[in-house]
């Protein structure tokens, strides 16, 4: 069943942010680890040259936590 209940711009926007970063953090780390799977080649362009498994890593862990706090959000809004 599903909600009739309309989520709000901002818990759709954090949601997509984080999923973002999720998929892009883990493709680079996968592109460093593997050399041949690059699938969103537009967040070479956000982490520092020379750091790039840990630029990506924190890319993973801040789209995890962008994430959950918009999980939280709407879980506020429903009460």
């Amino acid at each position: 069943m599903t909600s009739t209940t309309p989520g709000s711009p901002a818990t759709a926007l954090s949601g997509l942010i984080g999923f973002v970063l999720v998929v892009g953090g883990a493709s680079g780390l996968l592109h460093e680890w593997l050399g041949w799977f690059h699938f969103m080649g537009f967040v070479r362009f956000l982490v520092p040259e020379g750091y790039e498994p840990y630029g990506y890593g924190v890319m993973v862990a801040l789209g995890i936590a962008v994430g959950a706090a918009g999980d939280s959000l709407a879980g506020r809004r429903r009460r």
